[in-house]
């Protein structure tokens, strides 16, 4: 996938960059901040219909992305909240850039290609949330190409190019096939692990009847409230660790 070859070919220059700032002491979830202010720059851009300027802010704002993992990772600051929050602005970001060119198209009356970047921004919000929602229940979603690299791969080439209509139509189908298919996918995972959620509480057992005139137990009277076990951390790591090492950068 894309994600792979551009570690394996960028991770020098980005090793080198993050600890260049990762001695200036500035914290990650700035740097993340960062990629979300200049996905918004990128969005307006779009709106104006300055596809080049836009597709150069989408650089600059992929480039944070790259970059606050490893400050994080330099700096010791690597932490559960750190990577939901890059979660959730990235699901902002890809917002930021398909209402950007919807508006756009609205703007200058051109119908179908605002309904082709409505459906792009509903592929690649679902297209995420599939691959969170399956993580959850099975143990790996990771099928189909539309990530959100490749997404943003496109989106910067047609942006450079100007033809962004014709990404449109690729970004309006491809993403959502890829949810037909983790659908799919998920599907035979939990048909194979008998499609059954594990079992939450202990069964109530039945409580044997008492005869006339039997005498009925008394609970002790300094008997504590029974208080209910908490879930151990180690599944909320677990699924916070998947949700991190799966997240779409």
């Amino acid at each position: 996938m894309l994600t792979r070859n551009i570690s394996r070919y960028f991770s020098r220059p980005i090793e080198r960059i993050a600890a260049l700032l990762a001695r200036t002491g500035i914290h990650p979830n700035v740097i993340t901040w960062s990629a979300l202010a200049a996905n918004l720059c990128a969005g307006v851009l779009f709106a104006e219909g300055r596809f080049p300027a836009g597709g150069g802010m989408v650089i600059v704002a992929g480039l944070c992305d790259l970059l606050d993992g490893p400050v994080a990772r330099l700096q010791n600051r690597v932490s559960l909240f750190g990577g939901f929050l890059d979660s959730i602005l990235d699901r902002y970001a890809d917002f930021l850039l398909f209402l950007g060119l919807l508006v756009y198209y609205v703007e200058f009356g051109r119908f179908r290609y605002a309904v082709l970047a409505g459906a792009a921004m509903a592929g690649a919000v679902m297209v995420s949330y599939a691959k969170a929602r399956a993580l959850s229940l099975v143990p790996e979603a990771e099928v189909g190409f539309w990530d959100r690299p490749e997404r943003l791969a496109l989106i910067i080439l047609a942006a450079l190019a100007n033809r962004m209509g014709l990404a449109l139509w690729i970004l309006a189908i491809g993403p959502n096939i890829t949810v037909i298919h983790r659908i799919v996918h998920t599907r035979r995972q939990a048909e194979a692990a008998g499609n059954r959620l594990p079992h939450t509480a202990p069964e109530r057992s039945g409580t044997p009847s008492l005869g006339a005139g039997a005498p009925r137990p008394t609970a002790p009277a300094a008997q504590a409230p029974v208080q209910s076990k908490p879930a151990p951390a180690g599944n909320f790591i677990l699924r916070a660790r998947r949700h991190s090492a799966g997240s779409e950068r």
